[in-house]
């Protein structure tokens, strides 16, 4: 594993975090493919929140995919939803058939797209993402504000899938499970559910040219009703698992995940988690108020590329699931009526 390489695509926050925690911990070379390659430092430094301090060595920064691919084991994406296809079309031609290409979190459809564009492509997609992240100074330095206790990942089209889910552990220190198929890597309760019913939450009522005297903390000020919603989306979720051949101990209830047993103390839990308590809401601020963002990953991720696989898989399997649809359509048409370019 001395020489191996793994190219980083994107320059968010896990691409940051991932590619310096790679970079500082393991032997590998570390490429970065990302649009603002001049303003990455070959030098990455990764604060996490143990008081530690990772520091790797990036190899190559380019905005050049054959560039940044060429020699590489693994290309994994570090995107957002909406930048998957696109990313996959663009490289498509520089991945040979024995790279490995992945993504960071699985529940916006990589699996959809990478099964049309790239067939027989190894592909990998992990169920969660491995850390929690945020950038600090951008192609600089990054926090790592939570781990995961360990990871869930799915592997298509290889024959030694044990020889690489023990490469990918080994790359990201945390005991890794293979999943039994990419249904289970790409359908999630977690931010397709838990972040479109606390938007929905949040701003059902909101209408244009309303403000917020606040900006609201996204977790730390979870209300009950929040998770009422989560808990009844999250039912017609467990059903829809009934009819997929998934099996559903890799996909815990939002209860068991949370380790709670009703809307109260998943509130409780939500509220109290260490590594989230800072995170605001989405929202804009003009003059002395606020307003949401409908530009934040929020919108244009959670709603029609994570909770549109979920709504469609409900559909197609002729389900009642009005809970599911309600937040659905409401996070569509705030996207659709209010998004305007960055």
């Amino acid at each position: 594993m001395d020489n191996q390489q793994i190219c980083i695509c994107g320059g968010g926050s896990l691409g940051h975090v991932v590619a310096g925690f790679i970079a500082a911990t393991s032997k590998w070379k570390v490429n970065i493919l990302t649009r603002r390659p001049n303003q990455w430092s070959h030098d990455l430094v990764i604060d996490d929140v143990n008081g530690n301090a990772f520091r790797g060595k990036l190899n190559i920064l380019s905005d050049d995919p054959r560039k940044a691919i060429e020699g590489s084991d693994i290309v994994l994406l570090c995107l957002p939803g909406f930048s998957i296809q696109e990313e996959l079309e663009k490289i498509q031609k520089y991945v040979t058939e024995d790279i490995f290409v992945g993504s960071i979190v699985s529940s916006t459809g990589f699996f959809f797209f990478a099964h049309e564009i790239m067939p027989n492509q190894k592909v990998f997609g992990f169920q969660r993402v491995p850390f929690i992240a945020r950038v600090k100074e951008y192609g600089k330095s990054a926090n790592l504000l939570g781990y995961k206790s360990d990871l869930n990942l799915d592997i298509e089209n290889c024959t030694d899938k044990e020889s690489f889910r023990s490469t990918i552990e080994s790359l990201f220190k945390t005991p890794t499970h293979l999943l039994n198929n990419y249904y289970e890597a790409s359908l999630t309760n977690s931010n397709p559910l838990l972040h479109t019913s606390r938007l929905y939450g949040m701003l059902k009522d909101w209408k244009n040219g309303m403000t917020y005297d606040q900006q609201p903390y996204f977790y730390r000020d979870w209300r009950n009703e929040d998770s009422e919603l989560l808990i009844k989306m999250d039912e017609e979720f467990m059903d829809l698992l009934s009819l997929l051949p998934v099996d559903k101990t890799k996909i815990p209830s939002i209860l068991s995940y949370y380790e709670s047993n009703d809307a109260a103390s998943l509130t409780n839990k939500i509220r109290s988690i260490t590594a989230f308590k800072n995170i605001l809401s989405p929202m804009i601020k003009e003059n002395s108020k606020y307003k949401p963002d409908f530009n934040s990953r929020y919108f244009l991720e959670d709603f029609p590329y994570g909770l549109s696989i979920i709504h469609r898989l409900c559909h197609e399997k002729g389900m009642h699931t009005p809970y599911i649809d309600q937040v659905f359509q409401w996070g569509i048409s705030m996207v659709q009526q209010n998004q305007h370019p960055s």
